[in-house]
């Protein structure tokens, strides 16, 4: 039983609910013990249009949506001509019959009609009997989702929630009355875990990293980050603001940053190209935070509903000119919690600006934790701060200097109103004082050193890494590699193709800057055929690989529909790479009209 696992895809007009559904089978899944993945493919509309969500969950960990549906939930015609070609034998279509008719179905496919409309009080409670339709034919038991309808409804009153919980038991009822349920009953984890979106994980890891200032512009799909840290700020102490735009943020989190807060600002690339001047500006005066881009398809607006991996090369080129930064792409929705107190702690011990690199894949999917995965007290290191802990320090002798050269090119800032420690900081180069050397005169000898002292400290970073992520037989035929959100895709598609006879391991980035040059290097070399798997158009992260450590991918797969990958996407893409017939492979979602 514990390599099952069980897909809904819910489909339907934006405005119809789709989402309302899906949230709570992850919710009631997550509760019962078992991992889920799910994404929601919509529309930047109000109205109409095409949505739809893929809910999977099993007792092994999900990493990715999948290829397969075991159901499939229409709300309206449309969503049934889409969809109802992708079942296959095993699975089941379950509909509201006085709404969707079904076309030809596979042979094998069950077609499960409801008559909501004899069966519930108010189209309200539709999606509570769907729902609960759906636990039925799963073996899964009623009682879980009668209490969370009880939670959901309780400010309403006891008629509203005694109003669903009626629509749920005839749905289930129904259900189990005229429909053949799955062969198998999904089965129960050993405990309740945590679920969240990519967003809400971002959030969380900014508590738990310390953030005490967040600001930004709701800029989609970058916008739950916002909204959970309004909605949870006043009880955690969490000042919270909405800004005018993108450039009064940056500029609001570098004073906030400067006066000794821990500071996380978040936006999509558009919103970012706007806070690139101020980032610079981070850098040159050595103040520390943390800045989240999380990328939808572009340029300019593009998509902005869709995912995309387009911003590699804004985020590296951010600002004018050379200075240091960090730069990471979180792998997992629970990897985008646990990233954010390591690159806090890295900022600020190294005096710069950090970049959270994530998509919209990530940021508004759903994944299950373990519970001791939320660990809201990590290991801090504010890194060297005088006057932090409140204290009186001694000046130092001859005064002091804010960016005076030090053994390790990092030395110890003073918050504001530290006595004895008054300091500029200011965007133009400066001297050790702080004083600005293009007011003297610009000194090449100073330039020069300053210069090297920003940029040598980044050479301690390294060390303090993780190595990057290598799973597979290091002799297998071919080696794929990826960075950020396309980890769990590509596991899964490597073990399908074990499946077919190709033995493929697979190395993941997810530290961008620093590059592991060294480690990446070590475990390509003796690669047969590397393919690059990446969802922007020219190849970002290829080039970028090849720039720093002159390795030159034999061919890549490319995603640029605005859709994820799936894992057939990827296993067809390396059997027609094996057999010649192309070197870069360029799948595509399709969408039966």
């Amino acid at each position: 039983m514990a390599d099952i696992d069980f897909a809904v895809g819910i489909g339907g007009a934006a405005g119809q609910g789709v989402a309302t559904p899906g949230n709570i089978l992850s919710k009631l899944f997550a509760r019962r013990g078992l991992h889920v993945n799910a994404y929601n493919a919509y529309q930047s509309i109000i109205r109409g249009g095409h949505t739809f969500l893929t809910v999977r969950a099993g007792k092994d960990p999900i990493r990715c949506m999948g290829d397969r549906l075991d159901m499939l939930i229409p709300l309206n015609q449309d969503s049934m001509d889409r969809h109802l070609p992708r079942m296959r034998r095993g699975s089941s279509v379950l509909y509201d019959k006085g709404r969707v008719t079904p076309g030809d179905a596979a042979p094998g496919v069950q077609l499960c009609p409801l008559p909501l409309a004899e069966m519930v009080k108010s189209v309200l409670h539709y999606n509570t009997a769907a729902v609960a339709a759906v636990l039925r034919l799963a073996g899964v038991e009623l009682k879980t989702f009668e209490a969370m309808l009880a939670e959901q409804f309780a400010r309403k009153g006891e008629a509203v929630i005694a109003d669903n919980v009626a629509a749920a038991r005839a749905g289930y009822e129904y259900a189990g009355a005229n429909f053949q349920p799955f062969p198998f009953e999904l089965p129960s984890g050993e405990k309740r875990l945590a679920i969240a979106t990519g967003n809400e994980s971002l959030a969380m890891g900014g508590v738990a990293a310390g953030v005490r200032f967040y600001c930004a512009y709701p800029m989609s799909p970058s916008t739950g980050v916002l909204m959970w840290m309004a909605r949870h700020a006043r009880r955690l102490g969490i000042v919270v603001r909405q800004v005018e735009d993108e450039l009064g943020v940056i500029n609001m989190a570098i004073g906030a940053a400067h006066a000794g807060c821990r500071t996380m600002c978040a936006t999509s690339g558009g919103g970012f190209a706007l806070m690139t001047e101020g980032l610079g500006a981070a850098a040159m005066m050595e103040i520390p935070l943390v800045c989240i881009d999380v990328q939808r398809a572009g340029p300019a607006t593009g998509v902005p509903t869709k995912t995309e991996q387009g911003d590699l090369w804004q985020v590296l080129g951010a600002g004018q000119g050379d200075y240091p930064r960090l730069i990471a792409a979180p792998t997992t929705i629970p990897d985008c919690f646990h990233l954010i107190p390591q690159i806090f702690n890295l900022a600020d011990r190294f005096q710069c600006p950090a970049i959270v690199l994530a998509d919209l894949l990530l940021s508004e999917g759903f994944a299950t934790f373990e519970p001791e995965e939320l660990d809201f007290n990590p290991s801090i290191d504010r890194g060297l701060v005088i006057g932090l802990d409140g204290g009186e320090p001694e000046p130092p002798e001859g005064g002091y200097k804010r960016y005076r050269a030090t053994s390790d090119g990092i030395p110890p800032r003073a918050l504001p109103g530290t006595p004895g420690h008054a300091h500029v900081v200011a965007t133009d180069e400066h001297d050790q004082d702080g004083v600005l050397i293009s007011d003297e005169f610009t000194d090449p000898h100073k330039r020069q050193a300053i210069m090297e002292r920003r940029q040598g400290k980044m050479e301690a970073v390294l060390p303090l890494l993780d190595p990057p992520r290598f799973t597979g037989p290091v002799d297998a035929e071919v080696t794929l590699v990826g960075w950020g959100s396309t980890q769990g895709v590509i596991d899964e598609a490597v073990e399908d193709l074990a499946r077919q006879g190709i033995a493929a391991n697979h190395l993941q980035i997810r530290w961008i800057v620093p590059l592991q040059a060294e480690a990446i290097i070590e475990r390509l070399q003796l690669s047969r055929r590397i393919v690059i798997v990446e969802n922007n158009y020219s190849g970002q992260f290829a080039r970028y690989l090849r720039s720093e450590t002159g390795i030159c991918a034999h061919s890549s797969i490319r995603k640029y529909d605005g859709e994820p990958f799936l894992p057939h996407h990827i296993v067809d893409g390396v059997k027609e790479l094996i057999a010649g017939k192309t070197r870069k492979y360029v799948p595509v979602h399709e969408i039966r009209v």
